[in-house]
């Protein structure tokens, strides 16, 4: 009877053992299933996430475009204050060269009077020399007058102030000029007044 005792209560430690192990082994398995499956806050969460990095990428984005507009304009600014420095030192004389023009006019004038004396010549030659010196100094600048008479008439560098009808030049060719024109390198300072022939 003691053995029936004893064997009764074996099975039952052993029953015993048997939930409790059961117990701790579904325990250890509930949490294993949580973490598979995400609970509504971590799903929140994680969706804030990805929205922050969405935003986070779309910011460095808008900032590298404008970093390289940036960077195009600086480029673009740099190459216009060369060009317009450039265009500066190239026309540096333009301004005075207008005024020495009309100086030159003057000059010209003056030396195609005819001297009855030596003290008129004298007088010429001293004028002739100055208007020499002054040509050489504005070729040296860049300044050239603009060849007319016997030219095809050109509206960029002439100003037609007469029209005539000459069998010895063609159509549309400079037969007389009434003022010189000059050219600053590339640019007219000013455009020759002419006779064209029709």
């Amino acid at each position: 009877m003691t053995e029936n005792k004893n064997e009764e209560q074996t099975l039952e430690n052993e029953t015993i053992e048997e939930s409790a192990a059961e117990a701790v082994f579904a325990e250890e398995e509930i949490p294993a299933e949580q973490n598979q499956e995400e609970t509504p806050v971590e799903k929140d969460e994680l969706q804030l996430a990805h929205e922050k990095i969405a935003e986070l990428q779309a910011k460095i984005e808008e900032m590298d475009n404008r970093y390289l507009r940036l960077q195009a304009d600086f480029d673009n600014s740099r190459r216009r204050a060369k060009l317009d420095m450039e265009a500066a030192q190239k026309y540096r004389v333009q301004s005075i060269a207008g005024d020495l023009v009309e100086a030159l006019d003057n000059f010209e004038r003056a030396t195609k009077i005819e001297a009855d004396n030596e003290q008129t010549k004298s007088l010429l030659q001293g004028m002739e020399m100055v208007y020499k010196a002054i040509i050489d100094a504005l070729t040296k600048e860049g300044i050239e007058p603009i060849s007319s008479v016997g030219e095809e008439f050109d509206p960029r560098l002439h100003q037609a102030v007469m029209q005539v009808q000459d069998e010895n030049f063609g159509s549309n060719i400079v037969v007389e000029e009434f003022q010189k024109g000059y050219v600053l390198k590339d640019r007219v300072l000013r455009p020759a007044m002419v006779k064209v022939n029709e």
